[in-house]
């Protein structure tokens, strides 16, 4: 058997359940064209996987390749040995879709709301947004949301978990990235296999960021390289906080009874609002340093502020309940487990309780083991 029939065979019993699988992970409409293209992407990401060792091995494997993927390789390892996450084949393989981003989400609103058009599905529950494997795709569903009257915005995905239905792999998307980025996100992804709780997309990010900056944090104290850039962190927490000020501020203002022409004249004021916001936090204390002058400049609306948030909102909470459990990674897992079960009013609850112990320092855990 030759080596590439070889890869094209790995996971060929799992394949029959591409179809229901794509379309629940993945987001989607109900229509079966929508499913279908799900499937198809999902499939094709299949057949492109080749085992990372088989590559570092192969002499005809380019020398940059090669490097990034033996950095994947140690983070890898380490993510399963010293951070306890799932030890299976999950960024252990490569593959090259040939463009820039593995798929593209479709994000939806309301003309006068700041809450997503969720779609639900039994695995994943209901998430904020559909997904293409094809730009194209996305950009003509966002073409007709918009006649209907919808704010929409398309962002492009680099990397994404099947939470552990499909070995996944190392992504030509990501290996562009900063080492620190690449050895960041395989710890992000790992983590929502570790956990995954259907309807909160919040927890779950929450959950799956934490386990990225604790991770990193204790990668590079292992291999003896200096903390993380601490102004970076402080600046996109800065520009989050400026985002969901203005997200709030927007909700408040569709509260209101005012006329259409009214409220869409609001709108575009409390969008140049934020603009020049930035732009004075950016002068007065970034020293003019613009990380997100293309972001800020580009087209505004209620869509494109709907990934804010949800990755870091409850991570303080965990932090919290790291600490409680003295740093050891299988009793916050099952304390976040804990968490889980909870419904989703006590889960707030209780994440609030952490958060606020978090900053006082003397409240009792939220959650017993």
């Amino acid at each position: 058997m030759t080596r590439a029939s070889a890869l094209f065979l790995i996971d060929s019993s799992a394949w029959r359940w591409v179809p229901l699988l794509a379309a629940l992970l993945l987001g989607g409409c109900s229509t079966l064209d929508y499913y279908a293209q799900l499937a198809r992407g999902q499939l094709e990401l299949l057949r492109a996987r080749q085992p990372v060792e088989a590559l570092l091995a192969d002499p005809a494997t380019a020398a940059a390749l090669r490097e990034r993927l033996a950095l994947a390789l140690q983070a890898r390892r380490f993510a399963s040995a010293a951070l306890g996450l799932p030890d299976n084949r999950s960024y252990r393989l490569y593959a090259d879709v040939q463009r820039p981003y593995v798929l593209w989400n479709l994000f939806a609103t309301a003309e006068f709301s700041v809450e997503p058009e969720l779609h639900c599905f039994p695995v994943a529950g209901c998430v904020a947004y559909r997904g293409y494997y094809r730009q194209g795709r996305a950009r003509g569903a966002a073409a007709l949301l918009r006649h209907q009257g919808l704010d929409t915005y398309i962002g492009g995905v680099e990397a994404y978990s099947t939470l552990g239905w499909f070995d996944d792999p190392l992504l030509n998307t990501m290996l562009a990235w900063s080492d620190e980025r690449l050895v960041a996100v395989i710890f992000h992804e790992l983590a929502h296999q570790q956990l995954y709780v259907a309807d909160d997309t919040a927890f779950n990010e929450s959950f799956a960021s934490f386990v990225e900056y604790e991770g990193l944090r204790q990668w590079r104290a292992a291999r003896g390289l200096a903390a993380v850039n601490a102004q970076s962190e402080q600046q996109r927490a800065q520009f989050t906080e400026l985002v969901l000020a203005s997200r709030e501020r927007l909700r408040a203002l569709y509260a209101r009874d005012l006329p259409a022409p009214a409220m869409r004249t609001a709108k575009q004021a409390e969008f140049e609002r934020l603009r020049r916001d930035y732009r004075t936090l950016r002068e007065r204390q970034w020293g003019g340093v613009g990380r997100y002058d293309a972001w800020i400049e580009g087209p505004l609306n209620n869509a494109k502020l709907l990934p804010f948030g949800l990755y870091d909102r409850w991570v303080p909470a965990f932090a919290r309940l790291f600490g409680e459990v003295g740093g050891d990674w299988p009793a916050f897992y099952r304390r976040v487990a804990l968490l889980g079960e909870l419904s989703p009013e006590k889960r707030s609850e209780a994440l609030q309780a952490l958060a606020a112990a978090g900053q006082n320092r003397s409240s009792a855990p939220a959650v017993q083991p």
